[in-house]
């Protein structure tokens, strides 16, 4: 059995190309990389798939913009990984609280074995974390849709990927962090990537307000059920990345994971859809199930790699159940976040973390070799109050910080958040692109002229939409 490579100080990029084979440390060891840079391969197809399904859930007026910030949010968040992103949550000089910029500009990120395993390179970790975090940030943008201006969002996006993200990366996953050391138990995200973007995005729509109505029967309905179930498709098949490689490793604990990500995700349709059935007495909904699917993968995501299959089964039932029972929070507190983010990851990310508290075995952690971590089922009681202060810390960081955010970007020039209420009714779509959009052209030239009409616009306004129709003169 060959042994793990150990960190140098002395080379911390993992050696000098041009004089040592960097490979051979991790002669044996191949497979362990291999298997994580294809979990973080197809990890990437959760980006599409949350604009698919942003894109489906939104009025067709406002569809397109959801399916360009996903590339956008993406791209934006792979520049701020890269510049100092990675080094604030992984570097090992970091605090209980922050990194520093040790790693600024991925200074020395290469062939040293990472910070979270030594079985795998650095760069591979960092690639793997950044996919993370992009998909993070596209959720929180979520809390927008139809009424946030794209620009300002992408540098919202920057922002909050650094003062928000990258901090509670570092508290969770880095070995110096606070709640590493605690420790709280997270094996995938249920608190840097559920909890905190549930709380941002209904921080998000806190800020902007709710959506202006003009009673539209379209109004807080998906226009196409399709592409919500082809995203929720392209994001149950990332999740087997996102939660099989957070073992950091392909050992049994790994496909355990996998195995468990399935599960969960199949017993929260079941859970969804038996609410659903229940409260119309008789009668289905595809979105209700691609929600129960995604309610389950977020039960599951911290606690993959602690719990059995049949826990596993359990946890995705009983968070798409709670999730769906929760139908009309956001009329209860009066924020309008129709993406259903918060209800979603928030809660959803919140029950997974509790449940892990509770329902963790050591067994199942030991099946990578290394780790033994023990939940109320075995007799450890205190993880659950452990786990209560994971949830509580991210959730109020979360919110405070992102809503603190928003109001600052709102009183820079040109940062203004919110589109005009005309530009609302027409359509982000028509608003903010050119000679583009999601449908017909026919549906164009109707949402134009409708929104002209309903909003009373002014003649430069009106001007403004003729000019954006395409030429049908034949």
């Amino acid at each position: 059995m060959s042994t793990p490579p150990t960190y140098n100080p002395d080379t911390p990029n993992g050696g000098d190309s041009l004089s040592v084979d960097v490979n051979a440390q991790y002669a044996g060891l191949e497979y362990h990389y291999t298997y994580l840079i294809f979990c973080g391969f197809i990890v990437w197809l959760i980006i599409p798939g949350i604009g698919l399904l942003y894109g489906g859930l939104a009025r067709r007026k406002s569809s397109l913009a959801l399916l360009f910030q996903s590339l956008l949010v993406a791209s934006v968040t792979t520049f701020q990984w890269m510049f100092w992103g990675y080094s604030l949550a992984y570097s090992r000089t970091a605090n209980s609280f922050i990194g520093d910029l040790a790693n600024f500009g991925m200074k020395n990120v290469m062939a040293a074995p990472s910070p979270g395993s030594a079985v795998i390179p650095e760069i591979v970790f960092c690639l793997y974390q950044m996919l993370f975090c992009a998909c993070t940030v596209q959720l929180v943008i979520g809390g927008s849709f139809e009424r946030g201006r794209i620009v300002p969002s992408l540098v919202f996006a920057f922002l909050w990927a650094t003062v928000v993200y990258c901090p509670i990366a570092c508290w969770t996953w880095n070995p110096n962090g606070w709640l590493y050391k605690l420790p709280s138990l997270d094996f995938a995200g249920g608190g840097p990537v559920h909890i905190s973007s549930g709380w941002s995005a209904l921080a998000y729509a806190f800020v902007l307000g709710k959506r202006t109505h003009h009673g539209e029967k379209s109004h807080g309905k998906p226009h196409n059920t399709t592409l919500v179930f082809l995203g929720t498709v392209l994001i149950w098949f990332g999740w087997f990345g996102f939660n099989g490689g957070s073992a950091l490793n392909a050992s049994v604990r790994a496909l355990l994971a996998s195995f468990n990500t399935n599960t969960a995700a199949s017993c929260g349709v079941l859970g969804w859809v038996l609410v659903d059935f229940i409260r119309t007495k008789g009668k289905f909904s595809v979105v209700g199930a691609c929600s129960g699917a995604i309610a389950g993968l977020v039960g599951i995501t911290p606690a993959a790699g602690y719990v059995s299959v049949w826990l596993a089964a359990l946890i995705g039932f009983l968070t798409a159940v709670i999730c769906a029972l929760l139908q009309d929070v956001n009329k209860w507190m009066h924020i309008d976040e129709g993406m259903d983010v918060f209800k979603l990851h928030g809660i959803g990310g919140m029950c997974g973390s509790f449940f892990t508290g509770i329902f963790a075995q050591s067994w199942v952690s030991a099946l990578d070799g290394a780790s033994l971590y023990s939940g109320g089922i075995d007799g450890a009681g205190i993880q659950v109050g452990k786990q209560f202060a994971e949830i509580t810390a991210i959730s109020a960081y979360s919110f405070v910080v992102t809503c603190i955010l928003l109001y600052a970007l709102k009183y820079i020039p040109y940062m203004h958040l919110r589109v005009s209420e005309e530009a609302e009714i027409v359509g982000l779509d028509i608003d903010q692109f050119f000679d583009e959009q999601i449908g017909d052209w026919s549906m164009f030239e109707q949402n134009a002229m409708e929104g002209v009409r309903v909003s009373g616009a002014s003649s430069q306004h009106s001007v403004k939409v003729e000019e954006s129709l395409p030429d049908n003169k034949e």
